[in-house]
Order: structure tokens, then sequence, then C-alpha cells
């Protein structure tokens, strides 16, 4: 799992020359995307690439969408800037915060441009993720994340 940009497939581990220096690198593969990067392996914890969560820890991600929603502040820049914070941390609990948030005010307001498109990235990721936890199609995953938004 690679924060903002979703499951990725590990392809293979290369070993580059950075300025005359052997540096070691996942070349991860991004279905979401459709796109390859290269991440140095000894940078990838910094940078929040962590395993698939457990179904344990993807069914409390898929329950907190259900729980008591907290309005935030009505100012749609640091709400972003608050959400964007979230992705970044890359936590499945954190995804789904961003995706109940967004969801919840778009039912009250029609969402920015850039806060829809924040909710769509937060959603595919979190459908993506829950999807490999579970084992189960897409399709299905993104059913039981808005009934429960819908709860």
């Amino acid at each position: 799992m690679y924060p903002l940009q979703g499951v990725g497939i590990i392809k293979d581990i290369e070993d580059r020359d950075f300025k005359g220096k052997a540096i070691s690198y996942y070349i991860i593969y991004l279905d979401i995307t459709d796109m390859t990067v290269m991440i140095p392996v000894d940078k990838a914890e910094e940078l929040g690439i962590r395993g698939i969560v457990t179904p344990e820890e993807a069914q409390e991600a898929l329950e907190s969408l259900s729980s008591i929603y907290e309005p935030v502040t009505i100012d749609w820049k640091l709400r972003y800037q608050m959400n964007l914070d979230l992705l970044k941390l890359g936590t499945v609990v954190s995804i789904a915060s961003v995706v109940q948030a967004l969801y919840h005010r778009s039912k009250i307001k029609e969402l920015p441009v850039q806060e829809r498109k924040l909710f769509d990235n937060a959603l595919k990721i979190l459908i993506d993720e829950m999807s490999f936890s579970f084992i189960k199609d897409k399709k299905e995953i993104e059913e039981m994340i808005f009934t429960r938004l819908e709860a």
C-alpha cells in the first residue's frame, strides 16, 4: 500500500548506481493508475509504504464508516488540507475517515472540484485495499462501503 497512490505489486527489487553507490529499489506496479514506480528500499517505510491490512483491520475501517460523523470546518481549504493530511497518513482507518467526511459533506453541499477529486481518489484507494484484504470483487466492496456510509 502506497499512500495517496493505492495498492501496488512489487514486481522486482533492483540495484541501481546512484552517485557511485549501489541503491536497492522496489519496482512497484500500481494497477489503480497503471503506473510503475521505483522506491528506494531504505526509504519505503519513511514514505509510508506498508503491506495490505488484515481482514480484521479492513473490517474495523469498514465499521468506522457507519460511526457517528463529526462535522468539520466549513472552510473548504482547511478541510481539504486536513483530509489530505489524513490520506498521507496512509492507514486504512484514516482513508476511511476521509471517505466518510467527504461523503457526508457532499450530502450537505456539492463538493468543490478539488475535494471531489480527493473523495474519488480516497474511495478508489479504500476499495482497492479492501478488495485485496477481503479477497472480494471491487464492486462488492464498493457496495459494502456505501451501505455503511448510508447506515
